[in-house]
């Protein structure tokens, strides 16, 4: 029985975690599962983006399993936990096995397209911890979403990048009261604190998830992929550094996309763009300038830049 979930249509890939009998949880299988849909999903080049949600109206997903799969002891698990601190298994990342994303292995994948979070009921631990790393814009149910860090009130602060994440994504002050009090909040807090983007009626959360989705797929899917990537990877690194890898970015859109001259080409005659992803082609070499025509373009470079 599959814990997952997943279809696509009209560019806009359906990830659902689908064990609500277990308040959708991630176990070893559905993390299996999500880590195989992420590849597929990054992998077709039609899917330009991705709705993730729980199956049900009661839970997102409500963390990690915590019973000890059939034939392992509790003795077992103490001494594989212990060994894993000082070796981890090859192909893991901090002990979680590599996915479509190497830097946070499967649980919480990032890959370069669009994941809007539709947050259809509880989020807890590993499943609060899902939507801060692998969405990008979330929607939540007005009466069913609810979220709790789930950790230090266990004596843990996580092996997961829950504290990691947030305390990038909202407020220092509105971080440590969820991070130190580990209180339980609803759908209206977490948009106080820019948690969520919005909150809608539970009948219309999908409904309003898919209109995002639909459309991002209606924007380049070049340079969507690549601002998606700019802001993940660099987003820490000096300002100055981090510019320089936009604009080089930017230069590689607009002299190797098609959708880089279809952008400037419907701006100029005003008229709606139509974007396909096409990349150019490598071509014949520009030929070479004799001392007035090279004098020419320095000139019209520093005119334009200077």
């Amino acid at each position: 029985i599959m814990a997952v979930a997943y279809h696509k249509e009209k560019g806009v890939a359906y990830v659902t975690i689908s064990n609500p009998k277990k308040a959708n949880i991630l176990d070893r299988s559905t993390s299996n599962e999500i880590s195989e849909i992420w590849k597929d999903a990054w992998e077709d080049l039609d899917v330009k983006s991705i709705i993730l949600t729980g199956d049900g109206d009661k839970y997102f997903c409500a963390g990690h399993s915590l019973e000890l799969p059939e034939g392992v002891t509790p003795d077992d698990n103490e001494r594989i936990r212990t060994e894993s601190i000082f070796w981890p298994l090859s192909g893991t990342v901090n002990g979680a096995k590599i996915g479509a994303d190497g830097r946070l292995g499967d649980h919480y994948p990032q890959i370069w397209k669009p994941v809007i979070g539709a947050i259809n009921g509880w989020a807890v631990g590993a499943g609060f911890y899902l939507m801060l790393a692998s969405t990008d814009i979330r929607i939540a149910s007005h009466e069913n979403a609810r979220f709790k860090f789930a950790l230090l009130s266990q004596g843990w602060v996580g092996g997961g990048p829950g504290a990691t994440y947030l305390t990038r994504q909202i407020s220092h002050a509105d971080a440590m009261k969820i991070l130190l009090t580990d209180e339980p909040f609803n759908a209206e807090e977490a948009l106080r604190i820019n948690l969520v983007n919005e909150i809608v009626p539970h009948g219309e959360l999908i409904k309003r998830a898919e209109e995002i989705a639909h459309g991002i797929t209606k924007m380049p899917p070049l340079a969507v992929r690549m601002m998606k990537e700019f802001v993940t990877r660099f987003g820490d690194i000096p300002v100055t550094e981090a510019w320089r890898v936009q604009t080089l970015m930017n230069t590689l859109l607009t002299q190797l996309s098609t959708d880089g001259i279809e952008g400037r080409q419907a701006f100029l005659e005003k008229r709606p763009p139509e974007f396909t992803g096409g990349m150019l082609q490598k071509g014949e070499p520009f030929p070479d300038l004799s001392e007035d025509q090279r004098k020419r373009l320095e000139d019209i470079k520093r005119e334009l830049h200077g």
